[in-house]
């Protein structure tokens, strides 16, 4: 394929996932962007947030570029998974801008490093904390695209809201009904298997 730029291409699909986790957020409540609707408390905010955490770790201190940003939640006394939630102090602005301001961090590391560039992630294990540029993008890419689903699957229990991104939902064109009908189908063979 000529003119590709593998770089662009990794900063590309980063980039879309970012914009999709985000956009589930719009439109709700400060309440509903917090409501842990799983038994493990998934939320919307939170997982922004804990997004947004990793990139300015993978993106930063790993190659030598730490950002001055405080991450209270990872200081060795705070609560296991504080990372995953917003307080009530914490509004869906602050953790917007964090996730906004990650983003510039992460992509001045991007267009400042080759691909072959190498970083140390301090909390993998020794035998594969030694990591290139390359390799930190496809993991952040799946990362955020893992929790961009998650966030698609909690909005929908929010408020029945569902899509891919804005302009595109990537559903089927049929109405509620049909999908209601659905459903109970697919219930109904799972409680025949």
């Amino acid at each position: 394929m000529s003119g590709s730029d593998p770089k662009a291409d990794l900063k590309r699909y980063l980039q879309a996932a970012r914009e999709a986790l985000l956009w589930k957020l719009d439109g709700l409540s400060e309440c509903d962007v917090r409501r842990p609707l799983t038994p493990t408390g998934t939320n919307l905010l939170g997982l922004v947030k804990h997004v947004a955490s990793l990139e300015f770790g993978y993106f930063g201190a790993t190659f030598g570029r730490p950002s001055d940003e405080p991450l209270p939640w990872f200081a060795d006394d705070a609560e296991p998974n504080a990372d995953m939630w917003a307080t009530a102090e914490e509004p869906r602005e602050q953790i917007v801008g964090l996730y906004h301001r990650a983003w510039a961090h992460a992509d001045a590391t991007i267009d400042a490093l080759a691909l072959d560039s190498v970083g140390q992630v301090p909390h993998w294990p020794a035998d594969r904390s030694e990591v290139t540029l390359h390799l930190v993008l496809i993991h952040m890419i799946a990362e955020t695209q893992r929790h961009a689903g998650h966030a698609d699957i909690v909005r929908e229990l929010v408020d029945g809201a569902v899509g891919l991104r804005t302009g595109n939902d990537n559903m089927a064109p049929v109405d509620r009904a049909w999908w209601e009908d659905y459903r109970n189908r697919l219930e109904s063979v799972a409680r025949e298997a």
